[in-house]
């Protein structure tokens, strides 16, 4: 019965590297999480973690283009330099594949299935001053939020260093 034992409590940290690969907006940025695990058996945890990350940096070359045919000149080309940080909540399931939570010997697989929300800023910077009332812009100039729902879903590997440590790497 996996109610009948008590639940036990374990936390972990790490720090990762970030990479987007999109075309316009590749960057590499640091980052710290947390995770609290909650073990109902040797085989199924439930998680909470919590992960931030540095800005990272990016530009690129952009073109706006005039919203009237009479508008002078039709295009104007300019650098956008941007940062862009993110920071993750997420709560989910880790089932043990191969081995247990708590083993001490061996190695140990997970899979890892979850939700979160992933919270981003991002600041665009550009090189000249564009009239968005006569132009259209594909980034606009400033600072802005949002918010975007995640599905967590994953492999972790882990093995035991001594004591209660365990190097792991998930993705």
């Amino acid at each position: 019965n996996t109610l009948a034992q008590p639940v036990q409590f374990s936390i972990s940290t790490d720090l990762g590297f970030q990479r987007s690969f999109k075309k316009e907006q590749r960057f590499w940025a640091a980052g710290h999480t947390t995770q609290c695990n909650f073990h109902f058996n040797p085989k199924d945890v439930i998680y909470f973690l919590f992960g931030y990350f540095t800005e990272g940096k990016f530009k690129n070359n952009v073109t706006a283009t005039a919203k009237s045919p009479l508008t002078t000149p039709q295009q104007i080309g300019y650098t956008n330099r941007a940062t862009m940080r993110f920071k993750q909540f997420s709560l989910g399931w880790k089932k043990y594949l191969k081995g247990t939570f708590d083993a001490e010997e061996g190695w140990n697989l997970y899979g890892i299935a979850g939700l979160g929300l992933l919270f981003g800023r991002v600041d665009n910077n550009h090189s000249a001053t564009i009239d968005t009332s006569l132009y259209d812009t594909p980034v606009y100039s400033g600072k802005a939020g949002f918010k975007r729902l995640t599905l967590d879903i994953g492999l972790g590997w882990e093995v035991p260093v001594g004591g209660d440590f365990f190097f792991y790497t998930e993705g």
